[in-house]
């Protein structure tokens, strides 16, 4: 064999083992591939921005992107607070829903327990002449049905012919409507003239008519021998006590 020959096949069999020894590095994940310019900062972007985990032998594994713990958990809370707000917001505006009805309920059973008014058909009313305060008759009204009435306004009287009504004491407005229950009473005063004589076109009147705010008018008996009356005739507010009747 030449020296030639011998040469040939020992590089032959070098050019062999160096390709065989690149293959071993390519195949166990170790070896390093050469890259171009744009491909080597390509994988350095892309190694920067997805963490990496390290393999069983001693390499590295890129994550799948969106796996990270943070971003699964921003997504669970995100979810969880969307949930949270819409049960909150459903709870509130069933709340809200049920208070409008129970408002409406209340006003409901306002209107139906409303008492009706207090008339000449379902009361009684009497006059009575009072030696104090001076000049004054007493006008009394008992509930003689069997419900609760209002007895609002004051009364409408009218003395025998007259052609018009008495003022009424605006001072005299009571703080709520007078209720009179069944055997109840109610009750107006009247001044009938001035105590000092400064009233004037002064009468006698013997018949008395009381007019209500709503209904039947009644028609109480005076004093035999009659009231006597003035230009000074005032009556008060139906009150619920004979006292406020008699006040002013």
């Amino acid at each position: 064999m030449s020296a030639r020959t011998t040469r040939t096949r020992l590089l032959a069999a070098t050019t062999v083992a160096l390709a065989a020894l690149a293959l071993s590095a390519c195949d166990n994940g170790k070896g390093v591939r050469s890259e171009g310019p744009g491909e080597g900062s390509s994988a350095a972007s892309g190694s920067s921005s997805q963490p990496t985990a390290p393999t069983a032998d001693g390499g590295t594994t890129a994550k799948p992107a969106g796996t990270g713990t943070g971003g699964s958990a921003g997504r669970s809370d995100a979810k969880e607070s969307g949930s949270g707000g819409g049960s909150t917001g459903g709870s509130t505006g069933g709340s809200a829903k049920k208070n409008g009805t129970g408002s409406k309920t209340g006003s409901t059973g306002q209107t139906g327990t409303r008492n009706v008014a207090c008339n000449g058909s379902t009361t009684k009313t009497t006059a009575t002449a009072v030696s104090r305060p001076l000049n004054h008759l007493l006008l009394t009204v008992t509930n003689t049905g069997t419900r609760n009435c209002d007895l609002t306004g004051y009364p409408i009287a009218r003395f025998a012919e007259a052609q018009a009504v008495p003022p009424v004491a605006e001072e005299t407005h009571p703080q709520a409507v007078v209720t009179l229950a069944p055997g109840e009473s109610g009750y107006a005063g009247v001044l009938l003239s001035a105590a000092d004589g400064s009233g004037g076109n002064g009468y006698t009147a013997k018949t008395l008519e009381i007019g209500f705010d709503k209904g039947r008018s009644a028609t109480p008996v005076l004093p035999a021998k009659g009231v006597y009356i003035d230009d000074k005739l005032t009556v008060t507010y139906w009150q619920q006590g004979l006292d406020d009747a008699l006040a002013y």
